[in-house]
């Protein structure tokens, strides 16, 4: 090597070194603005369900991180618990992927499961079994070791206030404790990412209040979409909303802008967003 080259080398800046080193890294560490936002670990890419001519949703996207406690609203049929299913990987997507922490839910299935609670809409309950039967049923098909069964039995019954009604046949609790127990089975395994499909329908006002409050516990440590048609509920536990009206998205931001496009009142906003134009 000559001196000329020798003296080139070692006078490289360090701007030009910084500039090698970021050339060379993932795309996701140049953008300043993305890179110390918490990670996607729910996405709906695309996704579209069509049932012959009849489109239920149609090119639905939206992501929800880490951390975040999202609300996903439209009014009755507007494609609510399809677009659920399909990020959930219990129907397939006839467009689009669906992902949960990173794992597409048709390729990897199994994976994206491990991190996910689902309680769909009147979520199926054996009315035979009793809560702590259910649970136990649960934690052996998951796979739980009986240490870890245990603790996570113990977890959610003190999470979910179920304390009382451990040895009673499903079929015999009410409503509200039929709801709890579907919320404890979503939480057996500590999943990472919540979906919940109308978690508080038909409950009584003391009911929905208790949902409310776990809901709030529950998002201090985990990812949840929560969907519903009922204003209140956003207003009570979520900041930011996604909309949906005849399967597609019509809005996706936070509770305060929301508000303004009905001029402070939610209830307007949510008329503006879903009414039909020929009416």
């Amino acid at each position: 090597m000559t001196s000329n080259e020798s003296d080139s080398n070692a006078t490289t800046s360090p701007a030009a070194n910084e500039q090698s080193d970021a050339a060379a890294a993932p795309s996701y560490a140049q953008d300043s603005s993305t890179a110390c936002q918490p990670r996607a670990m729910i996405e709906a890419i695309g996704l579209s369900k069509f049932y012959g001519p009849f489109a239920a949703t149609r090119d639905v996207s939206f992501s929800v991180r880490e951390g975040e406690l999202v609300a996903f609203l439209g009014p009755n049929g507007a494609g609510k618990s399809t677009t659920m299913k399909m990020l959930t990987g219990y129907i397939a997507p006839s467009e689009g992927e669906a992902r949960i922490a990173g794992c597409n839910m048709m390729e990897n299935r199994i994976e994206g499961s491990r991190h996910l609670g689902y309680l769909p809409e009147n979520g199926p309950l054996y009315p035979e079994m009793t809560p702590l039967a259910m649970l136990d049923f649960f934690a052996d098909a998951r796979g739980l070791s009986d240490d870890m069964k245990q603790e996570r039995i113990e977890a959610v019954v003190e999470i979910c206030d179920l304390s009382s009604v451990l040895y009673k046949p499903v079929s015999k609790l009410s409503k509200g404790f039929k709801q709890r127990v579907g919320m404890s089975q979503a939480l057996l395994h500590d999943p990472d990412v919540l979906i919940l499909d109308e978690p508080t329908a038909g409950l009584d006002p003391n009911q929905i209040r208790g949902v409310r409050k776990t809901m709030r516990r529950l998002g201090e440590t985990k990812t949840i979409l929560l969907s519903t048609h009922i204003l209140q509920e956003v207003e009570a536990m979520a900041s930011r909303v996604v909309m949906i009206y005849e399967g597609r998205k019509v809005y996706d931001g936070d509770v305060q802008t929301l508000r303004e496009i009905g001029n402070g009142d939610l209830d307007q906003s949510f008329h503006a967003l879903t009414r039909d134009e020929s009416n």
